[in-house]
C-alpha cells in the first residue's frame, strides 16, 4: 500500500480533462512546515518531555498543542521544540467556558429560543458564544494576543470556531439516542437576540418567520458569515503578531456550513488541518479522499491543506495517509499520535513518514498528485461502503434469528423510496433470509458522509 501511494506521487504528472495537478504553492505555502503533526492536550500530571519523545520518535515532526494559559504555553513550548517539534498553539474560540462563566448572557440560542447557558447541548463543556456579540469577539482576540506573545509558537490553530452542531456525524447518533436526518430546532442554534436584529436589519424579515427556516439560505450564510467574521478578525491579530493562522474545522467547507454554520473556505488561513475523521461519517477512507478532493478545490489559494486523521493501530491508519496525500494535502495531522501505541503500527509509519518527507524534499517542498476536480457522490461506487453495509446487514438478520453466524446474501436492486433534504431512502431484500431493509445514505456538502441501515418490521 505504501509503495503503491508514493510511487504514485513520485511519478511527474500532467494536466488531463476533469483533473487537476498540484503547482507551486503561493509563498506563505512554500515556507517550510511540519507533515506529520498531532493534537496534543497538556496535563501538568503527565510527563511531557517523554510524550514529546514519543511523538518524534514515531515520525511527529508537529504538534498542535492545547496547553490554555500563556503560562503553560512558556513552560511547554521548549519542552516540545527540543524533540524537534513545532509547535502550534491550539485555541478554542467560540466555544469558550472561561468567557461564558462570567458572561452567559453572550451564549448562543436555538430556534426554540432556549439560551445554551441554561439548557445543555450534548455534553456540559458545550458553552458556544454568540458570534455578533462585539465583547466576545473582543475577549476571544484578547485571548489569542497574550498566547502570540509566547516565544517559540508558530501558529495559533483555532478550533471549535463555529455554532453547536445542527447535525451530528452519523455514527455518534446512537450515542445520544437521536436521528438527525433533518435540522431539528432543538439542535439549530444561531438565534441570539442580537443575531436576530441585525439580520432582520439586513434582510427585512425575521427568520423564524419561515415555514422551514433551515431552507432560508439568507439566513444560513448569514450565521456562517458572522463566524467568518471573528475568525478573520483573529487572523488580524495573529498576523499582527507575525504568526501564522490555522483552524481545525470540520471535514469541508460545504459540510461544515450545515452541519456547524462554519463555511471555513471564507477565513483568511494560512494552514487548515480539516477533521476529516472516516470512522464518524462513512467508516470507510474513501471519505478521506472525497473530503480532501473538496477541500483542494474550496479552499484559499493562499492556504496549505491537511488532512486530519484519526490514530489507530492497524492498517485503515496508512489507507487514509494514502487518501489524503494522493488527492492533494500537503501534510496530516492525528486525533492523537498518543493512540499509535503498536510496535509493528510504529516502525511502520516512522517509515511511511520519512519516505513522504524524501518525496516533498525531492519534489522542491510541495507533495504532488493528480486527483479530480469533483469527488463522485454517488454510495454504490464506494466500494468498501458498500462493503460495510452488507456486513451490517448480515449482523441484523442474524441477531433477529438469535445466532452469531453470518449467512451470505442475495441482495435485490435498491430502491429509491425517499428524498428530502440531505437524505435519501433506498430499499432493498435479501432472497436468502427474505429480510428487507431501509438504507439510508446522507449527503451534506458535495459528498457521501455517512449512512444507515434498518431492517424492516
Amino acid at each position: 500500500m505504501m509503495k503503491r501511494s508514493l510511487l504514485l506521487m513520485l511519478v511527474a504528472v500532467s494536466m488531463a480533462c476533469g483533473f487537476v495537478s498540484c503547482q507551486k504553492p503561493a509563498e506563505s505555502q512554500v515556507k517550510e512546515k511540519p507533515m506529520f503533526c498531532t493534537w496534543y492536550t497538556y496535563t501538568e500530571k503527565e510527563d511531557f518531555d517523554s510524550i514529546c519523545r514519543s511523538f518524534s520518535e514515531l515520525g511527529i515532526d508537529g504538534i498542535v498543542l492545547k496547553a490554555g494559559t500563556a503560562e503553560n504555553y512558556r513552560k511547554t513550548v521548549p519542552v516540545a521544540k527540543k524533540h524537534g517539534l513545532t509547535v502550534y498553539a491550539w485555541v478554542w474560540t467560540l466555544n469558550n467556558p472561561i468567557i461564558a462563566a462570567e458572561h452567559p448572557e453572550w451564549l448562543s440560542v436555538n430556534r426554540d429560543g432556549y439560551s445554551i447557558a441554561d439548557s445543555m447541548a450534548y455534553v456540559p463543556y458545550y458553552k458556544f458564544l454568540s458570534p455578533i456579540i462585539p465583547e466576545a469577539r473582543q475577549e476571544i482576540c484578547k485571548q489569542i494576543d497574550e498566547i502570540c506573545k509566547v516565544e517559540g509558537i508558530e501558529a495559533i490553530s483555532i478550533d471549535y470556531h463555529r455554532l453547536v452542531d445542527v447535525v451530528l456525524p452519523t455514527t455518534l447518533w446512537p450515542n445520544y439516542g437521536i436521528v438527525q436526518d433533518r435540522e431539528y430546532p432543538q439542535w439549530d442554534y444561531g438565534y441570539h437576540p442580537e443575531m436576530i436584529k441585525a439580520f432582520k436589519e439586513k434582510h427585512g424579515y425575521d427568520p423564524r418567520e419561515q415555514e422551514d427556516p433551515s431552507k432560508d439560505e439568507k439566513w444560513l450564510k448569514f450565521r456562517c458569515d458572522m463566524v467568518s467574521e471573528v475568525a478573520n478578525l483573529v487572523a488580524e491579530t495573529v498576523h499582527a503578531n507575525g504568526l501564522l493562522m490555522a483552524a481545525s474545522p470540520f471535514p469541508t467547507p460545504k459540510m461544515s456550513a450545515r452541519m456547524v454554520r462554519q463555511y471555513w473556505g471564507d477565513w483568511n488561513l494560512d494552514i487548515v488541518f480539516p477533521m476529516v475523521y472516516h470512522n464518524f461519517y462513512t467508516e470507510d477512507a474513501s471519505f478521506v479522499a472525497d473530503c480532501t478532493i473538496e477541500n483542494a478545490r474550496d479552499k484559499k489559494e493562499t492556504t496549505t491543506l491537511y488532512a486530519g486523521l484519526w490514530g489507530s493501530n492497524n492498517n485503515e491508519l496508512f489507507e487514509s495517509m494514502d487518501a489524503a496525500f494522493n488527492n492533494g494535502a500537503q501534510g496530516v495531522s492525528f486525533y492523537t499520535a498518543e493512540y499509535i501505541v503498536d510496535p509493528e503500527i510504529r516502525k511502520q509509519f516512522k517509515a511511511y513518514a520519512d519516505s513522504v518527507r524524501a518525496v516533498r524534499k525531492a519534489n522542491g517542498g510541495v507533495m504532488k498528485a493528480t486527483y479530480p476536480t469533483v469527488a463522485d457522490p454517488g454510495p454504490f461506487k464506494h466500494e468498501g461502503v458498500m462493503k460495510l453495509i452488507e456486513s451490517r446487514m448480515q449482523k441484523l438478520i442474524a441477531e433477529a434469528k438469535g445466532t452469531e453466524e453470518l449467512a451470505p446474501l442475495a441482495l435485490s436492486e435498491y430502491t429509491l423510496k425517499e428524498e428530502h433534504d440531505v437524505t435519501k431512502r433506498y430499499e432493498i431484500t435479501d432472497a436468502n433470509s427474505k429480510k428487507t431493509f431501509d438504507v439510508y445514505f446522507y449527503f451534506y456538502g458535495d459528498i457521501l458522509s455517512g449512512w444507515n441501515v434498518y431492517l424492516k418490521k
